[in-house]
């Protein structure tokens, strides 16, 4: 399994004009290939009129599914550069589409692609690129007792605590990156002489931005 990749955290839209070409770019996370075909549809939908829909998208975790289409603008000068952006940031459950309104100002084709890819750029900002982790959601219950010592211990190691339950005793949850779990639950039976009673619950991808959790799926 593939322990992280790098996709966009939300959807965003961001529009400029070039030469009095209207550009608005659209981006939107995807897990599917019909998802992204969707989703392009469904922007060709809005924009029935506009001189162009450029989309490109890339799925899967290993990127394994990759499309485009120049959609009339001279070929390799729209689809294309967007989609060798992606690639070349190893970006992935993507789907992006330009769409151009002509302003009657022709770009040419090296003002084209910078048009294009400028505009992905901007939506890819706004969206914001994150990572994808893959954590171990870990159940630690212990005496009340052992409370202070295990909370301090997790939180110096840098872990994030999804959740602590109190019954007649501590039941806390916390998130590890799956390379690093084993060695977590040999540090918290170390300090709790064993007496913790440790298990993984889960095993799921986490949203990462700057090596921090911001949400989970």
């Amino acid at each position: 399994m593939v322990k992280r990749y790098k996709t966009i955290f939300q959807y965003a839209e961001v529009e400029h004009v070039i030469d009095k070409s209207r550009f608005i770019g659209y981006a939107k996370p995807v897990e599917t290939e019909d998802e992204a075909v969707a989703f392009v549809e469904e922007i060709k939908s809005i924009h029935k009129n506009a001189t162009h829909n450029v989309p490109a998208f890339i799925v899967g975790k290993k990127s394994e599914i990759q499309r485009y289409s120049d959609d009339g603008e001279p070929a390799g000068t729209a689809g294309v550069p967007i989609l060798d952006m992606l690639k070349k940031e190893g970006i992935t459950n993507i789907a992006i589409v330009v769409t151009r309104y002509f302003g009657g100002i022709k770009l040419g084709t090296g003002g084209l692609v910078r048009a294009y890819t400028g505009t992905a750029k901007l939506v890819l900002n706004e969206a914001k690129v994150i990572e994808k982790a893959l954590y171990d959601l870990i159940k630690i219950r212990i005496d009340y007792s052992m409370l202070g010592k295990v909370q301090n211990k997790i939180l110096n190691d840098g872990y994030s605590i999804k959740d602590t339950i109190f019954d007649d005793a501590v039941n806390m949850y916390i998130y590890s990156p799956v390379d690093q779990s084993e060695q977590v639950m040999k540090n918290i039976k170390n300090i709790t002489n064993a007496k913790a009673e440790i298990s993984i619950q889960d095993t799921l991808y986490l949203d990462e931005l700057d090596g921090g959790i911001i949400k989970e799926r």
